[in-house]
């Protein structure tokens, strides 16, 4: 579904034809933003020890939730913007097979980024995004008599695209897709290296200033 999404998306950008504004009227999709997201949270990992075999599974699923700001510049027809998101998330996966017992969380995600949108009608923007992001992984572990706990904080990039919709003056919609890869995380006093990568698929309400 998420790779239907995500084509769905990137189509629009390449065959949705851009609205002219007219002359001396600024964009409805400039200026100061903030927002809210919710939506639907996928961590993969893989690496050594079978660690993505265990209990048949390798991933971290959950909700992730955040808030963010950005500030869009109207370029006639093309708008260009910069955006920073602090974002948590609900996913984990918990394994105990009575002899190893191990619990994994996503903590905070910190993202920069910037985005380009194009404008395919008075109400309707669609865009692509690329960014830093930084998130904090939360681990514990134990073997018998023992036990690990730590967390750590691995950086990786994120690329997305979406649709934003004006619901009025000043407030909007968005629905976007967000891969985001964390490259090859170590901590052997948890797991050991693992390669992180990671699927969203959020909504989003905000309000433009």
């Amino acid at each position: 579904m998420r790779k239907l999404l995500l084509a769905a998306l990137l189509a629009g950008t390449v065959t949705a034809p851009a609205f002219a504004q007219p002359a001396g009227e600024a964009s409805p999709f400039a200026g100061l933003r903030v927002e809210g997201i919710v939506g639907y949270d996928s961590v993969g990992f893989s690496g050594e020890d079978d660690v993505d075999d265990i209990g048949g599974n390798d991933s971290l699923e959950g909700v992730a939730y955040g808030v963010g700001v950005g500030y869009d510049f109207d370029l006639g027809g093309v708008v260009a913007g910069a955006e920073l998101e602090l974002a948590d998330s609900s996913a984990d996966f918990d394994f105990d097979d009575g002899d190893v017992a191990l619990a994994l969380d996503a903590g905070r995600d910190i993202y920069v980024g910037g985005r380009l949108g194009i404008v395919a009608s008075p109400n309707l923007m669609i865009y692509g995004k690329a960014g830093y992001t930084n998130l904090k992984l939360n681990g514990t572990a134990s073997d018998g008599p023992d036990s690990f706990s730590g967390s750590d904080k691995v950086d990786g990039y994120r690329l997305g695209a979406g649709a934003e919709m004006l619901f009025g003056t000043n407030t909007f919609g968005k629905v976007e897709y967000r891969y985001s890869n964390y490259g090859s995380f170590d901590n052997d006093d948890v797991l050991g290296g693992i390669d992180l990568d990671r699927h969203q698929i959020v909504a989003g309400v905000g309000f433009r200033f």
